[in-house]
């Protein structure tokens, strides 16, 4: 079972998600804008959030995932989210994120995506951690870059999101790198499990 900690950066806290997040989970992931982006549906169906939510839960306690709620340290608001997927058998993670609209361009992804990959790296002892993004989407590939990952290729008609084939763009990283990209912050591991 992988007991997560929260993970604090200079304006984050990311913290496992709790069934008090679902409302704004929903309300945010059902944005058009944020759908549109990522394979989140839309509109976002009552009740998915916390079946979500739960999910995430036997994930983790599987050792399968690491999901973190993406939350504003001033304040402990909910603007995101960002999770590990993670094969044990081959020691990777399949990273996905997702940030509320209203907080796009600030660099908040960049800062939890990164210490989401650090926590990969140094607490899970993974490998490799790979990402995948709409190809019409280069934010998300921005933010793959400033956080270290390398563009491994492109993956055409990967996807079907609302009746069209959609490309897709490969990114990755292996724990070897971490130490020559000089792009990591180590994130403060809080001991206090939540």
């Amino acid at each position: 079972m992988v007991q997560q900690p929260v993970l604090a950066t200079d304006r984050l806290l990311l913290r496992p998600y709790t069934m008090a997040d679902a409302r704004a989970v929903q309300r945010l992931c059902g944005d058009y804008a944020v759908s549109a982006a990522t394979l989140l549906p839309h509109p976002y169906p009552d009740g998915l959030a916390e079946i979500w939510i739960a999910s995430l839960s036997e994930g983790a306690e599987r050792g399968e995932a690491a999901a973190f709620a993406v939350t504003l340290a001033r304040d402990g608001t909910l603007i995101g989210g960002t999770r590990l997927r993670i094969e044990t058998d081959h020691a990777r993670g399949e990273l996905g994120f997702w940030i509320a609209k209203y907080c796009w361009g600030r660099g908040y992804a960049t800062e939890a995506v990164r210490a989401v990959i650090e926590y990969g790296f140094s607490a899970l002892g993974l490998h490799r951690i790979h990402a995948m993004h709409f190809s019409r989407n280069p934010a998300s590939g921005r933010v793959m870059a400033k956080c270290g990952m390398v563009h491994e290729g492109r993956l055409r008609g990967h996807i079907q999101k609302w009746g069209i084939y959609e490309d897709v763009d490969i990114w990755g990283i292996l724990s070897a790198q971490v130490g020559l990209t000089g792009t990591y912050t180590s994130p403060v591991l809080s001991g206090v499990p939540v």
